[in-house]
Formats: structure tokens, C-alpha cells, sequence
């Protein structure tokens, strides 16, 4: 039986895609191999949000032709769909496959070895009908990403998102709480919620629904372990959420909300339709209903024409705030976006001291956030080891990444543990209660075999 690679990149809405792929390759009597030297066909998905990412998918593109040259290799995703030819004249790739073409893969695949760097990249508007795909083909991690919705109409100044991913567009409600009912059958204790932009699901639909009336029908699904919600832009954040994590203990208290800078008038250039003020009142409100959340950000370091003052009232918010996390990233043009042309762009030495600022204060909060919750058991999820945290590491509901002392614990459970130790580098924890152990137990099926289908 032919095998297949599949090496991917970038965001949650990536590994969902990688994981529609999969099942699409499983279901076509290829078997997932687990390492790219013993694979038929490796499939890079690729993104494409900085030009460092851009770099290291060409130097993975290229690594892993040069340790497997017989393997037919495609890439796809972001990078591919914003410049294929730049992927296409890398020596050893088979094929180019844009974001709307992700689904002829298979039919790739079966058509055989084909011309060195074709490339098939069809409108973004041929991807506008949403299909819910098997969430559950995630390798042998525990937690499966259901990809809700596609695209942005947003257009912020410095992404390249829109002009990658479409319009935006939503599975249907139906189609969502059907594929919610198969994962919670197949014994998954965990699902996240993911979309380019989830808080503007439903909107252009047909049947208009919007993302607080999904995620009550999915609260109301038996057996459902817990819920939690990926990235969600704060200016389509809607409060009635907040109320649906107080009310229910299975959706996880835990939100990521963007904010990119702290300053009025970085925000007014990027695009950002709120105000710092604004920002701050929303993370106030959710801490105040739910005074155990994790609360995690985004934040764009750099972007032209910021200054030492704007960067200053960027941290100042940080501070104030209730953030638990930070992800820094420093600001990188994109051709065809806004900011690309725009000037005051920043030294590169000052991008990266600012950086380096924020990044400190990022551990620090996290830091003190986790010492809040010494001696105090928290619920959580057991880990694979295939989540890149090593063996026996769970996940709090908050956010929390905990290394469990003593014997290893299977993945894909709902525990609950003892915070006893925190460090800057880490977590450490006990095992009080096994899901076994817990009231009304959800029954631990396992995590499906990468090579299983339904």
C-alpha cells in the first residue's frame, strides 16, 4: 500500500485543512507514513503569513525532497496560493496546488507523477460552497480542529490573509453539530472551534446563524467532553459567549483575542475597527465572569510608523490588562497589502528590541498567572506525546501546560490535577482524579490509528 507525508505549517485552520487531506488520502487506500523517507507522495501545506515563513517552507520543500527524491512531492496552502511559481521552481516539486484546489489531491495523486512544477491554482471563489470535512484524521494528537468557517472580508492593512483564503464563508449549521455528534462518538474529549475569522460565522449564509446560537446547540449535545474556542477577533466578539462559558463547565474558559497594538492611532492605520480602550473593557468583562479564564493575545511589533509612544501605550495595556500570554510578532510587508507601501517603516534593530520587550512581559504575566493556581486542582485533558510536549503533559481548561509527576497517563482523558510547582520554564503537577473516577464518566475510546478510517 502506497504511503503518504503530510508536513504542515502555520495556524489551526491549517491543521484543519491538513486533516480534511488526510482523510481524503486514507480513504483512498494510502497509509499515513511516520517519516517522510518512507513516503509515495509528501504533501507540504504551506503558510505564508511572514516572509520567515515563507523561508522555512523552502527549506523544508527542498530538505525533504533531498532525503526522499523519489517521493512525489506537492505543496499547497497560503505560500502556494499567494506565489506558486516561487514553490514551482524548487527543484523536486511535483505540483502546486492552490487553497481552492486542496480537494483534487486524491485525483492528483491517481492521475500519476505528472511534469515537474505544474501548477493548478483555480479562483478563490470556486472554494465559496463550505464543506464540513473528518476532523477527526488529526494524526495521533488528541484534540480535533473543526474548521467552521473560511476566508476574511476584513482587510486589514497588513494581512495577507484575504487575498489567500477568499471571502468569507461558513459551514452550515446542520453540517457543524453532525460532525460535533461523530467526534464526541469516536471518544474525543476535546474539540476546538477554528476559522480564519469564527466570530463572523454564519453571516453570509443562506440561513443566517450566528456563532453564539452554535455553540448553544453544541453545549446541548450529549457526551460532549469540553469545548473551546480558537482565536476570535474582538470586534465580532460577542458577550453572550461569556455567558455561555460561566453557565456551562464543558466550554473551556479560555479565549484568544487579537489586538495587534495598543495605540489609537497604529490601530486607525492598520484598519482595526476598535479602540484600546474598547480592547481592554472586553478582556475586563470576560475576567470578571469567569475569574479562572486564560486570556491570550496577538500583537504586531513594528508595524510602519509606529513610534517609541505607541509602542509604550502597546505595553501599558499589556500591563493593565489580564492577559495570561502573549504571541509577539514583528511586522513583515506582505506584497499587495496596504502597509506594504506605506512609509515610517521601523528600523529592524528597534523591531526587535520591541519585541524582546514585549516577549519578557509576556513571560512574566504567564509567569504569575500560573503561580495563582499552586495547590489548586484544575480540570484538564490529557496529551499525546505527539503534541510536541513530551509524555505524560496535560492541558488545563485555562490554558495551562502541565507536566504530570508519576506513572504516564493515557492520552485523551479528562483529568483533574494539582498545580504543585511553577517555574518560568514549566508546569508540574499531580494526578488527583482520573475521568474514570469522575461523576457520569465519558467513556475513553482512544485516538483513531493515523492509517484508520470512519
Amino acid at each position: 500500500m502506497p504511503k503518504f507525508f503530510l508536513c504542515t505549517f502555520g495556524c489551526r485552520c491549517n491543521q484543519a485543512d491538513s486533516a480534511e487531506m488526510r482523510a481524503r488520502l486514507c480513504g483512498s487506500a494510502l497509509r499515513e507514513a511516520d517519516d517522510h523517507r518512507d513516503a509515495d507522495l509528501i504533501v507540504v501545506n504551506s503558510c505564508t503569513v511572514t516572509r520567515r515563513a515563507d523561508q522555512q517552507v523552502r527549506q523544508t520543500v527542498r530538505r525533504l525532497h533531498r532525503e526522499n527524491p523519489g517521493a512525489k512531492l506537492v505543496a499547497t496552502g497560503c505560500y502556494a496560493e499567494r506565489d506558486p511559481e516561487a514553490l514551482a521552481a524548487i527543484p523536486g516539486v511535483s505540483l502546486v496546488l492552490g487553497n481552492a484546489d486542496r480537494s483534487r489531491l486524491v485525483e492528483v495523486w491517481r492521475a500519476g507523477p505528472g511534469s515537474g512544477g505544474r501548477i493548478l491554482r483555480s479562483p478563490l471563489d470556486a472554494a465559496r460552497d463550505y464543506l464540513i470535512a473528518d476532523a477527526s484524521h488529526i494524526g495521533c494528537k488528541t484534540r480535533p480542529f473543526l474548521k467552521l468557517q473560511d476566508g476574511c472580508d476584513a482587510r486589514c492593512a497588513y494581512c495577507v490573509v484575504p487575498s489567500v483564503r477568499g471571502p468569507g464563508r461558513s459551514a452550515a449549521l446542520e453540517d457543524v453539530l453532525a460532525e460535533i455528534r461523530r467526534l464526541v462518538d469516536r471518544g474525543y474529549q476535546e474539540i476546538v472551534l477554528t476559522g480564519i475569522h469564527i466570530g463572523s460565522y454564519g453571516r453570509r449564509s443562506p440561513r443566517p446563524a450566528r456563532l453564539t446560537e452554535l455553540l448553544r446547540r453544541i453545549l446541548e449535545i450529549q457526551g460532549l467532553g469540553r469545548l473551546r474556542l480558537s482565536s476570535i477577533e474582538p470586534m465580532r466578539f460577542d458577550r453572550a459567549i461569556v455567558a455561555l462559558a460561566a453557565e456551562n463547565r464543558n466550554f473551556a474558559p479560555h479565549f484568544h483575542v487579537p489586538l495587534q497594538s495598543g495605540s489609537d492611532r497604529i490601530l486607525r492605520r492598520m484598519r482595526r475597527p476598535y479602540t484600546a480602550a474598547r480592547f481592554l473593557d472586553l478582556l475586563h468583562f470576560i475576567q470578571a465572569s469567569l475569574p479562572t479564564v486564560g486570556l491570550g493575545t496577538d500583537v504586531l511589533v513594528g508595524f510602519p510608523g509606529e513610534t517609541d509612544d505607541d509602542f509604550e501605550a502597546t505595553c501599558d495595556l499589556v500591563r493593565q490588562s489580564p492577559l495570561t500570554y502573549l504571541h509577539v510578532f514583528p511586522f513583515s510587508a506582505r506584497e499587495g497589502t496596504d502597509a506594504c507601501t506605506m512609509t515610517g517603516h521601523v528600523p529592524p534593530r528597534a523591531v526587535h528590541a520591541r519585541c524582546e520587550i514585549l516577549r519578557e512581559i509576556s513571560i512574566q504575566k504567564n509567569l504569575s498567572f500560573r503561580r495563582r493556581f499552586v495547590e489548586q486542582v484544575l480540570p484538564a485533558i490529557s496529551l499525546a506525546k505527539e503534541e510536541e510536549m513530551g509524555e505524560s503533559v496535560a492541558l488545563t481548561e485555562n490554558y495551562i501546560h502541565a507536566r504530570i509527576a508519576g506513572p504516564a497517563v493515557a492520552p485523551n482523558r479528562l483529568i483533574n490535577i494539582r498545580i504543585d510547582e511553577v517555574r518560568p520554564e514549566g508546569t508540574w503537577a499531580t494526578l488527583v482524579q482520573a475521568v474514570s473516577d469522575l461523576p457520569n464518566p465519558v467513556l475513553d475510546l482512544g485516538i483513531p490509528p493515523k492509517s484508520g478510517g470512519i
